[in-house]
């Protein structure tokens, strides 16, 4: 069982911010895409087309095909694929895999892919359960320096305090807690859902009070009353679990089907007869009413590294029972699809090409930079006035969005380390003088081609 115990120390707020987590939506009203929206800019007929998508896909009209978003190289495809499984569901899989993954010298080729799709496609359980439940008031994660890598930190442990309307509890937690926590983007002013006994958190949104007083924007923010009566009891706890966890925790001895949380190694390989007991015990529970099915989706970036093979696996995959969405994206051309001699656009197929919706997105404009500047520097807390806001749109529009976003947390530091709240545009000067973009590093092995290994 997994340890947790109340605790009456201190604790501080953790953050975590990763590339795409500004992203909650399409931004659509109906299906016409607003300009910003959802964490969303530009690409309005790229979020309209995925809206047309994600209705197909909630009244069950898109079985049997795929998405392929095809455009230049920092145009949101990315953030265009999780856009669409936020607005799937909050509880809906979303699993990236980059095609590099695929070739593994660890598992065959069809058993990633066939771990990737059961990954991605979710069982809601309704279960009577002993929880903590109430509002983040405080939060701490514990951290040490990874035992192979000393230049980055894992997490060992954490402190977390609930509140209800009518008491409050301060919990500690071990290092499998901490990771849930971490995973669910868990932080101050949520609402959580913590099961004492199989460890499972669930983030029920976030508490009326705090949205309040962060000014978050109500129609992308899931906003609940703070629960009452005491933080430990007994309810209905709703979770979602995958056929992938379900898969593991049978193919484990002496392990039962709700024993899915957190520690032990999963097994390389899971054999077609496990998978087959899984899939009727979910048919059971969905028939009982204790379970129902949740489609999820897998986003398969650098498609245009996938063989023939592999192209033909995922082509027969799209039209089982239990398949999740399957986007590709990717930003070839015409070229040759891997494993054979034959060109074709993007490096697909033609006849898994011609089964597929493709999306096309496009370059932004300063603009489009501007305001998904602005964005990431509010989801990363950083302050820019309005002079190096435009000279950090100037830099983005004259090299790249990633570049220019990726500026910025360098240039938050700089500042912090000179005392200043701001970044200002001496800052971002210092961070492109040191950092190159890929023109100036191309030109810099020009110069210095002789000097270079070859």
């Amino acid at each position: 069982m997994e340890d947790i115990r109340e605790a009456p120390e201190a604790v501080r707020e953790w953050e975590r911010i990763s590339a795409h987590s500004h992203v909650v939506g399409l931004g659509l009203d109906g299906l016409k895409a607003r300009p910003v929206a959802g964490g969303m800019v530009g690409q309005i007929e790229a979020r309209e087309a995925a809206g047309i998508i994600v209705d197909m896909v909630r009244k069950g009209k898109f079985a049997g095909r795929a998405i392929l978003l095809a455009g230049p190289p920092g145009t949101g495809k990315t953030a265009l694929a999780t856009a669409i499984a936020k607005e799937l569901g909050r509880d809906v899989p979303f699993v990236p895999v980059a095609a590099s993954e695929i070739y593994s010298a660890e598992i065959k080729k069809t058993e990633f892919l066939t771990q990737a799709l059961r990954k991605a496609i979710g069982v809601r359980i309704h279960e009577m359960r002993r929880i903590y439940e109430g509002e983040v008031k405080e939060l701490s994660v514990k951290e040490e320096p990874h035992p192979y890598n000393p230049y980055s930190k894992v997490p060992t442990g954490a402190t977390i305090k609930l509140a209800t309307a009518d008491a409050s509890q301060k919990l500690t937690m071990d290092q499998s807690f901490a990771i849930s926590l971490i995973r669910q983007g868990v932080e101050t002013g949520d609402i959580v859902q913590i099961d004492a006994d199989s460890g499972r958190i669930a983030k029920v949104g976030k508490s009326k009070e705090a949205a309040e007083k962060e000014k978050l924007d109500l129609s992308t923010v899931q906003a609940v009353e703070v629960p009452s009566g005491p933080v430990l009891k007994h309810k209905e706890f709703v979770y979602t679990l995958t056929l992938h966890n379900l898969d593991v925790a049978q193919s484990r001895a002496g392990i039962s089907m709700f024993s899915l949380f957190f520690g032990g190694e999963d097994r390389k390989e899971i054999s077609n007869e496990t998978r087959r007991g899984v899939d009727e015990a979910v048919r059971s529970w969905v028939e009982e009413g204790r379970a129902e099915i949740l489609p999820g989706v897998v986003f398969i970036d650098e498609c245009s590294m996938l063989d023939v093979e592999t192209f033909s696996f995922l082509g027969r995959a799209m039209e089982q029972e239990l398949a999740p969405i399957i986007i590709f994206a990717t930003n070839r051309g015409i070229t040759i699809v891997r494993g054979t001699d034959l060109k074709s656009p993007h490096g697909m197929p033609l006849d898994l090409l011609d089964r597929m919706l493709i999306i096309s997105t496009k370059s932004y404009s300063r603009e489009e930079i501007l305001e998904i500047l602005k964005i990431r520097a509010k989801a990363e807390k950083v302050e820019l006035p309005k002079e190096a806001l435009e000279y950090l749109a100037d830099i983005g529009e004259a090299t790249s969005l990633r570049y220019a976003v990726q500026l910025l947390a360098p240039a938050s530091n700089i500042a912090e380390a000179e005392g200043s709240k701001r970044v200002k545009k001496e800052h971002i000067e210092r961070v492109k003088q040191l950092f190159a973009d890929i023109k100036r590093s191309v030109a810099y092995l020009q110069e210095y081609e002789a000097k270079m290994l070859k």
